[in-house]
């Protein structure tokens, strides 16, 4: 056969292959084609890496000579590495082959079939030809191979591994160890063919253990980690490497479940699946393994640990939407995550627990099998856990709306819904007999609504059997259930009320000890330990009750104190206790009531903060009962503990703290751009970022708002890591901090403030504009605010009596003591110069300036002269507004001035009745104004929100004469009437204008806050100051457009009267107001006169002495004291 080739090539083109498997069931990094002729390896094809089907595409060519065999010897080999090959491979298959048969086929392709491994034939597609010479060829041409002993010990050792999985024999298994061992005995460290021995050799001991014919498989995985260790990233080998590791980790976790290899081969499955070219073998033989790994850790018990939560989020990204288990994974990330929140009180945790609840329900849609159970779990998230964290009516109503009861005699205290869930729970009772897992929790699930009831209807039995059964439930729960120390303060609560009622001292020690047992179960920052020390102070509270033991009343205190500080717990629930924390110590006298009212500002402040819109932030300051008077109260407080100093800073701290909050955004930087520019920038890009996202919070798709909620807390996590860089720096400790008395006495650069505190006492403060305050006590019993209320309603021809006589209690209740201390020995204010009058409370809607003897003097010489007489009044919200005004006066250079009155005769649809004498008071100021001065009128179908909100931005000054309408109910959509659409109080706010100077609001309830916030002077006139007017004139009250005219004309006669140099100047308004109210006392009724108030950030001082008085009035008339009547007059005032 030889002869007849003689001088002859044969050429032999390897085209492909398939099915192409190895014994070893190891993936082999590629397959090669070997030809031996005369048992000398005289060939390699290039090594292929196999696609997904087993299959590889070569291509290669070989020129082989005829004359050295009859026959050849084709072989299939895999190659374990792409890298440098440790011996010749795993053998696939074999096959001895005559020329004649190769040339057999002509020209076509024919298949070469190799015997069976694993049930499939390999085969090899080749093409042969006989040919003159044996150049070219394509793979490694090879004249002779060398055996060395490693690679022949490494191929006795694939051989004898094939055998073993073939035969199943151990003495197989055991002798390829051995070979694989001697090998890694000649591969000490640092040997190139190191990775390739281990990997080897730990194989083999991983097939057999996993064929239960080895045990040692933690030493196994530690192979392949070191053999990973030699391939790191970027290696050509890496991937092949990470998969073994793999595989040992998922056979250790399917034979001992610990969950330590399943969280690993998740990160490893992460890793690798992206270094998988798709279509290859290795690509299909990961993916398949991922997906056992998912459905392993989908079956795995939540875990909130933050490896946990780890392995959830990569188990999540292996499962897009779409994949099969998007929905499982999902649902588990959600549950980790609010698990996580339950136990740390991370609001970011229990934010994407619910955006992943949304979208597990939008995924299934009606009628789907799991659709039931996650609109439960989403209302459970929003209920139970955000609700009660944020205190969020908008959760709880959604929550609602997916169909959860909001725990019905919780939220309304129907006596009907308690009835009816303790008949539940007693036959859910019923249905877990002893012994049944879960008694314990239906256990203390009827105790809780039995406390309820007990609550309302005060039935010694309810309370016993309460007590009773959350010790049944203690002694059925495992100390290391995680609910066990819910259990214990439950019980603790049930006996301190129990105590209450018998005065059976042992109740309150079992209920101090069981507290102190819950928190020994609890980590350090666990939410829950708020309740602990919630109970713990009320039984300590409760012994200090019966034995007075100074000790018990200090312990209460303390666990106040660690309750309201504790970090991981809601801001509602920790102001509420600082709430009771400040009323406790206020009833006992305690010294700590200080700190519990600057603690409860604090936490208001942050609580305040964390919402994105200012709407939100307004009905997260009105949801606490009893809070409104907060300011008020640490104020008495201080000037009862003769702290006179902090007595200032928690009145300033407490008062406007939704204009204080909303300014952080506008603070002028000018000084911290001369210390550092860099932080400069990085805040006034972080402002203008949270000042966009506001509002996008009120969205109505309430997936939306939460987003845009997440995003605000996320640029203000940044903004405040800002600021505390900046109060790093020198001069800058106190930014943006609440102002300390040093700053505030700022105020009084110009003259005295004054301020007035009151709830469990009434008294005044004067700071001067150095050194200490001066106190002065005071008392009133006058309900001013509904008769003032009711009297400015009054007809043109009802009888001005009764607002005459309350003008007069004003006047002596309130004013009169601050006047006589203002023209007093020490402080000596002369009478003309300029106060301003800061009202708190329900002294908002006073007219302070008003207040009037009306009476004659006790030697008959004359009247006696009114608060106006004396002083020209002016109002302002806060000290801290009046400095940061004058901080902008320096920096805002004054515009040219322009004049726009804005007028609507006929307003919109629904926003109230046509206006008469709209259009010839527009004229009028028209007419009033100096001629030099730009002016603009618009009215009609041009004064449209849109409209206003431009001229308010284009000119410096405006009068606006229209219908105005506070809103009692939600402040911020206070509104001004126009053609088209209301301008709102919000839109103002939006509307920066700091060149802007005076504004005249001829309107109704401008200048009137609402009932529930007072103190935060929340009203139209201070949204033009926000926006950055610096003078304004509003009304307390109704406005009579027939008669305000009146005003209009002798105030503008007045401002315009004697300009210099013909320069508009918004400084003469208080005074201008003055002389009007004077002016029009024969044509404008009393209460129509007073209705117009001057509001003022910041006035040049032009008057006399040019003091700045402050009158914040603190008053609570609900309380009664003494009356005080005096007269007052002085020869050389004048009027």
């Amino acid at each position: 056969m030889a002869g007849s080739f003689e001088g002859q090539c044969i050429r032999l083109e390897v085209i492909s292959g398939k099915n192409l498997c190895v014994l070893s069931e190891r993936i082999p990094a590629g397959i090669y084609v070997s030809i031996k002729l005369d048992q000398t390896r005289l060939w390699e094809s290039a090594i292929r890496v196999p696609s997904s089907n087993s299959s590889v595409a070569w291509g290669d060519t070989v020129n082989l000579p005829s004359h050295v065999s009859p026959q050849a010897s084709v072989e299939i080999r895999a190659s374990l590495e792409l890298s440098r090959m440790l011996g010749n491979g795993e053998l696939i298959g074999k096959l001895e082959i005559s020329w004649g048969e190769l040339l057999g086929h002509g020209d076509e392709p024919f298949e070469l079939s190799f015997p069976l491994v694993r049930g499939v034939r390999p085969s090899v597609t080749m093409k042969a030809a006989a040919v003159n010479g044996c150049g070219n060829n394509d793979g490694e041409l090879l004249n002779s191979i060398v055996d060395r002993e490693i690679a022949r010990d490494t191929d006795a050792g694939h051989t004898k591994f094939g055998e073993y999985m073939t035969s199943k024999r151990v003495s197989d298994l055991n002798d390829a160890v051995e070979h694989y061992g001697s090998v890694l005995e000649r591969c000490p460290v640092g040997h190139p063919d190191r990775a390739a021995a281990l990997t080897n050799f730990a194989w083999a001991r991983l097939l057999g253990y996993i064929c239960k014919d080895r045990q040692d498989i933690d030493s196994t995985t530690c192979l392949f980690r070191d053999a990973l260790a030699l391939r790191p990233q970027g290696h050509p080998d890496h991937p092949s490497y990470l998969y073994h590791l793999l595989e040992a980790l998922t056979w250790r976790h399917s034979k001992e479940a610990a969950a330590v290899d399943i969280r690993e081969s998740a990160q490893i499955s992460l890793e690798l699946l992206p270094l998988c070219p798709e279509g290859t073998y290795l690509r299909t033989t990961v993916a398949s393994g991922v997906n056992n790994v998912i459905r392993t850790c989908n079956n795995l018990p939540i875990d909130a640990s933050d490896e946990g939560i780890r392995l959830r989020r990569i188990v999540f990204e292996f499962c897009p939407q779409g994949h099969q288990h998007h929905h499982r994974a999902l649902q588990n990330l959600s549950g980790a995550l609010s698990l996580r929140f339950q136990q740390s009180g991370c609001i970011d945790d229990i934010d994407e627990s619910i955006q992943l609840g949304r979208e597990a329900v939008s995924l299934c849609p009606g009628g789907h099998s799991d659709r039931g159970a996650y609109l439960n779990n989403l209302a459970v998230s929003l209920h139970c856990h955000r609700f009660h964290h944020q205190g969020k009516s908008d959760d709880l109503n959604e929550a609602i709306s997916l169909g959860r009861p909001p725990r019905p005699f919780k939220q309304r205290g129907e006596v009907e819904d308690i009835h009816r869930a303790i008949s539940l729970y007693r036959e859910a009772l019923t249905l877990r007999p002893p012994g049944h897992q879960n008694r314990d929790t239906t256990l203390s699930n009827l105790a809780l609504v039995l406390k309820t009831r007990y609550g309302k209807s005060h039935a010694n039995e309810d309370l016993d059997e309460a007590i009773e059964l959350y010790r049944e439930s203690i002694r059925l729960r495992r100390h290391d259930d995680p609910q066990h120390h819910r259990t214990l303060f439950n019980l603790s609560s049930a006996l301190c009320s129990r105590f209450t009622r018998t005065q059976n001292i042992e109740d309150v020690e079992e209920a101090i000890e069981l507290c102190q047992e819950s928190l020994a179960a609890l980590p350090p920052l666990h939410p829950d330990r708020y309740y602990s020390y919630m109970w713990l102070q009320e039984a300590y509270l409760s012994r200090y009750r019966l034995q007075c033991n100074v000790a018990d009343l200090s312990l209460a205190v303390e666990n106040f104190r660690l309750a309201s500080m504790h970090p991981t717990q809601g801001f509602p629930k920790r102001i509420k206790e600082a709430i009771d924390w400040a009323r406790q110590a206020e009833i006992y006298q305690h010294g700590s009531a200080l700190e519990a009212y600057r603690t409860c500002l604090d936490l208001f402040d942050n609580h305040v903060m964390t919402r994105s819109s200012i709407i939100s932030r307004r009905n997260a300051a009105t949801a606490f009962h009893g809070a409104q008077s907060l300011p008020v109260d640490a104020a008495s407080c201080a000037v009862r503990q003769n702290d006179l100093r902090q007595a200032v800073e928690l009145g300033e701290q407490g008062r406007g703290q939704q204009w204080s909050l909303a300014s952080r955004l506008r603070t002028p930087l000018d000084d911290l751009q001369s210390a550092s520019q860099a932080l400069a920038h990085k805040l006034t890009e972080l402002n203008k970022c949270l000042s966009d996202a506001q509002g996008s919070a009120g969205s109505a798709d309430r997936g939306a708002a939460d987003r845009a909620a997440i995003e605000y807390r996320k640029i203000m996590t940044e903004w405040e890591a800002t600021v505390a860089e900046v109060r790093n720096i020198q001069g800058f400790s106190r930014f943006l901090l609440p102002a300390s008395y040093e700053d505030l006495q700022a105020a009084a650069s110009d003259g005295p403030v004054i301020l007035i505190a009151s709830k469990y006492s009434c008294n005044a403060l004067i700071v001067p504009t150095s050194g200490q305050p001066h106190h002065i006590s005071r008392s009133s019993k006058t309900d001013f605010t509904m008769a003032i209320r009711h009297t400015s309603l009054m007809g043109q021809t009802e009888s001005r009596t009764d607002l005459i006589v309350l003008l007069r209690k004003v006047w002596d209740e309130i004013m009169l003591p601050i006047v006589k201390a203002l023209l007093g020995h020490d402080l000596k204010v002369k009478p003309r110069s300029r106060i301003w009058l800061c009202p708190t409370a329900a002294f908002t809607s006073i007219p302070l300036h008003a207040a009037h003897p009306s009476r004659t003097k006790a030697d008959r010489s004359g009247r006696e002269l009114s608060l106006e007489d004396i002083y020209v009044c002016s109002y302002t919200p806060t000290l801290s507004a009046l400095i940061r005004s004058r901080q902008a006066m320096k920096t805002t250079p004054r515009a040219t001035p322009s004049v726009v009155a804005i007028g609507q005769s006929q307003p919109g649809a629904g926003q109230g009745t046509a206006l008469a004498t709209v259009d010839s008071e527009l004229e009028l100021v028209h007419k009033l104004l100096p001629p030099n001065v730009k002016f603009t009128s618009l009215s009609g179908g041009e004064a449209t929100q849109a409209g206003a909100l431009d001229a308010l931005q284009r000119n410096t000054w405006v009068h606006l004469a229209c219908h105005g309408k506070q809103d009692r109910e939600q402040p911020y959509n206070s509104r001004f009437a126009m053609r088209d659409k209301p301008l709102t109080l919000l839109d103002i706010m939006e509307n920066d204008t700091p060149q802007a100077e005076f504004a005249f609001l001829s309107a109704c309830h401008t200048a009137v806050g609402d009932e529930e916030t007072p103190d935060e002077v929340i009203h139209l006139a201070a949204g033009l100051q926000f926006s950055g007017f610096k003078s304004v004139i509003g009304t307390l009250w109704v406005v009579d457009d027939e008669v305000a005219k009146h005003v209009v004309e002798v105030f503008y006669e007045n401002m315009f009267k004697d300009l210099k140099d013909g320069v508009l100047d918004c400084t003469k308004a208080a005074k201008a107001l003055n002389y009007a109210t004077h002016g029009v006392k024969k044509l404008v009724p009393l209460e129509q006169r007073i209705v117009f108030i001057h509001i003022v950030i910041f006035v040049l001082l032009m008057l006399q002495r040019g003091h700045i008085l402050l009158l914040k009035c603190f008053l609570q008339y609900e309380l009664t004291f003494q009356p005080f009547n005096s007269s007052l007059s002085w020869k050389n005032a004048a009027i």
